[in-house]
């Protein structure tokens, strides 16, 4: 089909367009309000552009797109599609701001909700990122209209605030109702909307009929506000996005010949330094989107500078009976490393009766997609322009660097590595703390291990106030700890 006759379908919901060239790359991914008016400009009048938008006009031989409920949909998956694809034209355009990521630590007592651009390993829920902050900061204040939160954790006895006499704060409930309150708006974050609303409903309706109609009354008046909400601005794609439209999964799954498309994806990796620390990470996508809810880290039982080890170890707790109810099965795993890390990994499966799954590696020399015991089409091979390797028992697979597939893998691949060299990150900066703390007389492991929990480092010690610390220890012992550090400070 033509261009021209292809954009004449754009509809005019909000989505996701990708322009891509002559040879089928994605150069550009961007996301509209109205998919038929914003992609229709880059085909008007071209004399206002920028010379860089001129030149991606300029190569732009087809247009695709995905329709999604909203423009915060949109946002979402545009992001998630640009760090799959690195489209060039995104990176040209691109400017330099940082993105955004919307935190809640639902471990505290009175979570509240805040923004940052540098998500840590603490413990805490993040959702993101997002390019656009002012358009995520503006749904999270209509999001507080239904579900009110602190943004702020809140101290005892504080007198009632503005934000609570509006009804954007919580009055007069328990920490347990608060955060009842909270998992709903991480529902609808997540994309649970009509599962949401499903349950609202029918906790309106037993609130009527035990003739609580104050309690049925304020459900509603939830219920109304959402629905209003839903067509005007909205979180997460999983619940929307077609997958049958991404074309990685969709040739992924015809060049592995699997039986299925592949929604939940799972990649390792593991991360230490020369075998202290050892850590493994297990990150998660669905429908080709990160699920960093799903994330999971594991601390091997023995540092060991082994990979082939600890990989063995990681995917054998993995695929236990416990952890396969607890989190699900995955229809592929992705092990960062090649033969070796891969076949070590495929061991612990078949020990564990989980032959089923299939189990790739992604090689980082090359970018060659390694696989054992698993039939390649030839057919998708060669419309990819990919050739094979065989290597003993390995098939190894060359696709062109530019081809979705590989930007897809790449994307998991880099992600479980980032997730694993935090974790990693995180151990070793306690370790070196804990060790520090060691040299105080009188504070045992369990105190250094609430210190550390609390204030992360030694800096941070040295930092809070003896209030905060005599909360956290008792007197006697915060009065051992301050006298140190001030002794340490004027030695």
């Amino acid at each position: 089909m033509k261009l021209s006759d292809k954009l004449k379908q754009l509809p005019i919901n909000p989505g996701v367009y990708f322009h891509k060239s002559k040879s089928g790359e994605i150069i550009y991914v961007g996301k509209a309000a109205v998919l038929k008016n914003r992609v229709k400009q880059y085909f008007q009048n071209t004399r206002d552009m920028d010379i860089k938008t001129k030149a991606l006009v300029a190569e732009i031989a087809d247009t695709d797109w995905v329709e999604t409920e909203s423009e915060i949909d949109a946002l979402f998956l545009e992001v998630e599609m640009i760090k799959r694809y690195m489209p060039r034209y995104n990176i040209l355009l691109r400017d330099d701001k940082s993105l955004i990521f919307v935190r809640i630590d639902m471990k505290s007592d009175w979570p509240h909700v805040s923004f940052t651009r540098n998500p840590a390993d603490d413990g805490a829920e993040y959702f993101g990122p997002y390019y656009n902050g002012f358009a995520v900061k503006k749904a999270l204040r209509y999001l507080r209209r239904v579900f009110p939160y602190y943004t702020n954790t809140p101290k005892d006895g504080r007198r009632v605030d503005l934000d609570a006499h509006l009804g954007l704060s919580p009055v007069g409930i328990t920490s347990d109702e608060y955060k009842a309150n909270l998992r709903r708006l991480i529902s609808y974050i997540k994309g649970n909307r009509k599962k949401l609303i499903t349950e609202l409903d029918l906790d309106m309706k037993t609130a009527a009929v035990a003739q609580d109609f104050e309690k049925a009354a304020t459900i509603r008046n939830k219920i109304n506000n959402l629905r209003e909400l839903q067509r005007r601005i909205m979180f997460g794609d999983k619940e929307f996005l077609d997958i049958s439209k991404d074309e990685a999964l969709r040739d992924l799954t015809d060049l592995l010949d699997l039986p299925k498309i592949t929604v939940r994806i799972e990649g390792y990796d593991i991360s230490h330094m020369s075998g202290t620390n050892v850590v493994a990470s297990m990150v998660v996508f669905k429908n080709g989107v990160s699920d960093r809810g799903e994330y999971r880290k594991f601390k091997t039982r023995i540092d060991h500078n082994n990979d082939f080890y600890n990989m063995n170890e990681t995917i054998s707790r993995r695929l236990s009976p416990r952890n396969l109810k607890g989190w699900g099965k995955p229809d592929l795993i992705l092990i960062d490393g090649g033969k070796g890390q891969l076949d070590a990994a495929i061991q612990a499966r078949d020990i564990c009766g989980q032959g089923d799954i299939p189990f790739i590696g992604l090689a980082k020399q090359d970018e060659q997609i390694v696989v054992k015991n698993i039939t390649v089409s030839k057919t998708k091979l060669a419309e990819l322009n990919g050739y094979l390797d065989v290597s003993n028992d390995f098939t190894l697979i060359n696709l062109p660097k530019s081809a979705n597939i590989i930007k897809l893998l790449q994307r998991i691949r880099d992600e479980s590595h980032r997730f694993a060299v935090t974790y990693h990150t995180v151990l070793k900066r306690a370790k070196q703390t804990a060790n520090l703390l060691e040299e105080i007389p009188g504070i045992g492991p369990k105190t250094r291990s609430k210190l550390i929990r609390k204030f992360g480092s030694v800096r941070g010690l040295s930092s809070a106030s003896e209030a905060d610390i005599i909360e956290l220890v008792g007197r006697a012992r915060a009065r051992i700890i301050t006298d140190y550090i001030q002794y340490q400070k004027s030695d």
